[in-house]
């Protein structure tokens, strides 16, 4: 019979993502759930979840019946499921996305009825009245209140109280400044205009009934079960951060359920003091030991360097923060008892002679060592473990990286063999990387020794598919010139090609057609006017590379051999035969684009642009496989959820193409744990902090 989870809160700290899953394995096989009753894991990204899943499959031979969610949208099912559906709807009316179009709205009357000097920044800011001006603004704020329900509840209650203050860790109150007093003025509209039952549905309110209920509720007993309503364990795995509201959530929690929290932490010693706000999270508490028993409080910043590593003090900031606020509720000994585990610091401890560059490094940090005891390291001649590049561009550093991960695949660093899902690329900037990373890897064929297969994660939505791309451009398209180069990429798009009818095969004779009649840019006279270049007339646009076309096909070579136009059309009489249909695939497209450009130019409400983009990618694509299908799934979903953000802010007014496409296209780019990141091949991703997956390279 195996035994159910035992209530309580058990944290566990390495240095190493292998020992922490290792040691969750564990906690997971000990304490059984119920068949097919789901696990509940907490992760901060998309890749960790991935890897979790894949790990659990590894090991246990299946991984099913597991619930993976972000800590946000864990936080508000608690507060379903602790107050009631009833009593707690699906999203809050102060949700982030919605909070947008609330201030959008708010924003656009802020000149006329705010005339206090608090707002003279945003009046001088929104001053031209532009739309997408005041959208971008709106979304800036909207995430910058956001982010204040979540780690500084404290400011928005005093600020809807109308007091301009801001509070520090210990509770001091000191008055805002002048020029940033326009943030606790606009909150306070924000409230003003809920309703009583939705400013009750603020987090804020909402947690704290929650962490009552919890407290006053019977604890559960160690051999008991948790309440039905509650998840009888949770387990948060890699998380780097969570704010404080959160953490007294799960230690409410574990009086009832069995929380599991595996923290990756870099040094098995204290190590809070070493870096600038050791004076803000001093807690009665403290798990780790200090180096050496020595107290480090009391040494200035500036003669640190003797007493702790200075990679560890200049990066690990926000771990440490993480780390330190889990004393104030981790009670390490106590949870190794009601656990019945031998230890719950999981930290390598073994420094081999023959360790590589990269684990010394590890090393150090781990035991805190400062530069001066740092040995002169030993480096083998083979030790490839942390190397260095220079280059002159992002192309040139991929062809580098292309020829030394030849190298390593052929011969491996390690013992074990080394596969192209082993090794993980990070940039700074994924989606400014991705062409180049296409051009570099993509160069070779699949029966090329050379290829190496590669998969690129962590790209906006919209970038992701050849289908988003071409709609990204056709949106744009009444601001672009509509050079013959999009029009070029457009046709190479499969969905919209085969909407037209232009067979893959012919888009390469298409192409050279257009490029053959003349056109250049523009689609016609009138689409230049917008440039205020009507004066260059028809001459080398769509419209006049189409009637050369037409003309060509009409009466094919010039009759009369003397290369004079005809009606002022000089034919292009290269079209013609059974492939003449390609003139008329573009024709087609040409006219979509220019009712798109007319349609387009006119404002109007968010539920009238829905008709208009369902209707453009109903003339515009054609979905033939299953990518292209989940793209206009993804757009469909998108453009719902647009429309159930603004009806919950009450957002019904007018708005140009710029900010109805920046909306649907910003709805289509909201994060989700659903989209793949370890594929087949190297992973190229972002770089992040705390990336907790362990890649060989």
């Amino acid at each position: 019979m195996p035994t159910p989870p035992v209530s309580g809160l058990l944290a566990l700290h390495s240095n190493r993502t292998e020992y922490l899953f290792d040691a969750v394995e564990l906690i997971l096989d000990r304490y059984r759930l119920d068949a097919l009753e789901p696990e509940v894991m907490l992760v901060q990204s998309n890749g960790i979840a991935e890897w979790l899943k894949m790990a659990l499959a590894h090991r246990t031979g299946i991984s099913a019946a597991t619930s993976i969610q972000l800590p946000g949208r864990f936080q508000w099912s608690i507060f379903r499921r602790v107050l009631g559906p009833g009593q707690v709807p699906d999203h809050s009316p102060l949700d982030k996305t919605p909070l947008g179009w609330r201030l959008m709205r708010l924003l656009a009357d802020l000149p006329a009825s705010e005339p206090s000097p608090d707002f003279a920044s945003l009046r001088h800011y929104l001053d031209d009245d532009d739309p997408l001006r005041r959208h971008q603004l709106a979304l800036r704020i909207a995430d910058l209140l956001d982010q204040y329900q979540v780690h500084r509840p404290d400011w928005l209650r005093a600020w809807a109280a109308g007091r301009d203050v801001l509070i520090d860790v210990k509770g001091t109150e000191s008055l805002m400044p002048a020029d940033q007093r326009w943030q606790a003025r606009l909150w306070q509209r924000l409230i003003d205009e809920l309703s009583p039952d939705q400013r009750r549905l603020s987090r804020d309110r909402l947690h704290q009934q929650v962490i009552e209920r919890l407290t006053s509720m019977p604890a559960t007993s160690p051999n008991g079960t948790a309440d039905l309503s509650l998840p009888r364990r949770v387990v948060l795995f890699g998380i780097s951060q969570l704010p404080m509201p959160m953490l007294e959530l799960l230690s409410a929690l574990s009086r009832h359920t069995q929380v599991v929290l595996a923290v990756l932490n870099p040094c098995r010693f204290y190590w809070a003091d070493i870096m600038d706000g050791r004076e803000w999270i001093r807690y009665a508490r403290r798990r780790h030991p200090l180096r050496h028993g020595q107290e480090l409080s009391g040494i200035p910043f500036e003669q640190m360097h003797q007493h702790a590593h200075p990679l560890l003090a200049a990066w690990g900031r926000q771990a440490r923060d993480f780390v330190r606020q889990l004393d104030a509720f981790d009670d390490a000994e106590r949870a190794r008892a009601r656990f019945a585990l031998d230890r719950t610091d999981l930290f390598d401890e073994d420094s081999p002679a023959d360790a590589t560059l990269l684990e010394q490094v590890q090393n150090h940090i781990r035991d805190l060592s400062p530069i001066d005891e740092h040995p002169r390291s030993t480096a083998r001649r083979d030790d490839r473990s942390i190397v260095f590049h220079i280059a002159h561009s992002p192309v040139r550093e991929l062809e580098i990286l292309h020829d030394q991960l030849l190298t390593m695949l052929a011969e491996p660093p390690g013992a074990r063999p080394l596969r192209p899902r082993d090794i993980v690329v990070m940039v700074p900037a994924v989606d400014d990387f991705a062409a180049a990373i296409r051009a570099v890897f993509g160069q070779y064929d699949e029966r090329d020794p050379r290829h190496i297969p590669f998969d690129i994660t962590d790209l906006s939505a919209r970038g992701s598919s050849a289908l988003l791309s071409g709609l990204q451009w056709v949106l744009h398209s009444p601001q672009e010139r509509c050079r013959l180069s999009d029009l070029c990429a457009l046709i190479d798009v499969p969905a919209i090609a085969t909407r037209f009818g232009i067979e893959a095969e012919r888009v390469p004779q298409l192409a050279r057609w257009m490029e053959g009649a003349g056109i250049r840019w523009g689609l016609d006279r009138e689409h230049r006017v917008a440039f205020g270049l009507d004066a260059c007339g028809d001459i080398h646009t769509a419209r006049f590379g189409l009637r050369r076309m037409m003309m060509g096909y009409a009466v094919g070579a010039d009759p009369n051999e003397t290369g004079e136009p005809f009606d002022d059309i000089l034919a292009f009489d290269e079209v013609g035969g059974l492939e003449a249909g390609l003139a008329g695939s573009l024709a087609a497209l040409i006219e979509v684009l220019n009712d798109w450009r007319r349609e387009s130019a006119s404002s109007a409400r968010p539920a009238a642009w829905a008709l208009r983009l369902r209707a453009l990618l109903g003339r515009l694509t054609d979905a033939r496989d299953d990518s292209d299908r989940q793209a206009l799934a993804a757009l469909d979903d998108a453009l719902e959820r647009w429309l159930d953000d603004c009806q919950a802010a009450a957002f019904d007014d007018p708005i140009p193409l710029a900010v109805a496409r920046e909306a649907w296209l910003q709805a289509l780019d909201s994060p989700s744990l659903g989209r793949r990141f370890r594929g087949r091949g190297v992973t190229f991703c972002t770089l992040m902090p705390m990336r907790a997956i362990p890649f060989e390279v």
